[in-house]
């Protein structure tokens, strides 16, 4: 027999474990088991955000919805009328449908042109310019500074009888004192405008996309002999193709919901003949103004449906358009 062997078989068996022992096992796996799970402190640091999204998104859209069927004017308790809001909304508001004819011109008109302007300074952008970062942060510019109220204020001064716009006019021989603002047939155009100008978080976003696209396909473009044009419709937009859904999406959303500008711009009025009472303008009056708080929840819900049914059809129309990298 080996000496292997002979010290397995004279080896004294090993002592049973005591309760002590086995106590601290059992607090060392559940101390384990703490560590693995994290035990209360991820709750604890998520709990403001919990707090926050239930007490200032979750609870405040419940209590809308609520007050949508109600008669509520801040000044006494909530009156409980059934679908009488939106009954009167879409048969007895003739502003609603004139708000909701503005707004849809707005965002028709807007969104394409101020896409379209974003890519085209995008791809300008897109090369190896001497004071390259200045042109970004100063086209960039107008998208911090176009939602102040001065701004607003400086588009009704430009597009004044005796503005700057006028003077622009007059240069090529057009003489024009027109007050386009405060003309009903151009009003919400000087709206549109204001909001093309700020184009610089759109084109920042298509700048990023441009700036990942693969060089290679480019440069084999380049030797099959495709022009600058071919490489930019057969290449360029269908690889940025999920950037342009992106800002589709967001700029959609955005403009459905603009306010500041045509408050500004008409005095709060929405005029003239309340051609620049965008949706959210007419919302606000509703609600502050007229104290209707009631209908004017019910006219933000219907704003929230319009908003949610368009980005879904944005979602399912991009299945047929929309190119990602498998």
């Amino acid at each position: 027999m080996t000496t292997a062997k002979i010290d397995e078989v004279v080896k004294e068996p090993t002592a049973p474990a005591t309760p002590s022992d086995q106590r601290e096992r059992d607090r060392m796996r559940r101390r384990a088991a703490r560590r693995r799970g994290g035990g209360w402190w991820p709750y604890l640091f998520l709990a403001p955000w919990f707090v926050g999204l239930f007490g200032l998104t979750i609870y405040p859209m419940l209590d809308s919805l609520y007050l949508s069927f109600t008669d509520f004017d801040l000044l006494s308790p909530a009156k409980w009328v059934g679908t009488q809001n939106y009954s009167r909304m879409f048969s007895e508001d003739p502003k609603f449908w004139k708000s909701v004819s503005v707004t849809t011109v707005y965002v028709v008109v807007s969104v394409p042109l101020k896409l379209a302007l974003a890519l085209a300074v995008a791809v300008l952008l897109n090369r190896p310019l001497r004071g390259l970062g200045f042109y970004r942060a100063a086209f960039y510019l107008p998208s911090l500074l176009g939602g102040a109220v001065a701004i607003a204020i400086m588009w009704r001064q430009l597009f004044g009888g005796e503005g700057l716009f006028n003077e622009f006019l007059g240069w090529f021989g057009i003489d024009s004192t027109q007050d386009w603002i405060s003309n009903p047939d151009s009003s919400v155009y000087t709206l549109i405008l204001l909001a093309v100008w700020q184009f610089g978080t759109p084109m920042v976003i298509f700048l990023a996309g441009l700036k990942q696209l693969p060089k290679d396909v480019y440069e084999a473009a380049a030797i099959d002999g495709a022009g600058v044009m071919t490489r930019f419709f057969r290449i360029t937009l269908p690889l940025l193709t999920p950037i342009v859904f992106f800002n589709v999406v967001l700029q959609i959303i955005g403009a459905f919901q603009t306010f500041t500008p045509a408050y500004v711009v008409s005095n709060g009025t929405g005029g003239p003949l309340d051609s620049t009472m965008l949706y959210s303008l007419y919302l606000y009056k509703k609600g502050f103004t007229d104290l209707e708080m009631g209908y004017a929840s019910a006219l933000a819900w219907v704003l929230f449906l319009v908003i949610a049914v368009f980005t879904a059809i944005n979602f399912i129309a991009s299945r047929y358009w929309v190119h990602y990298d498998d």
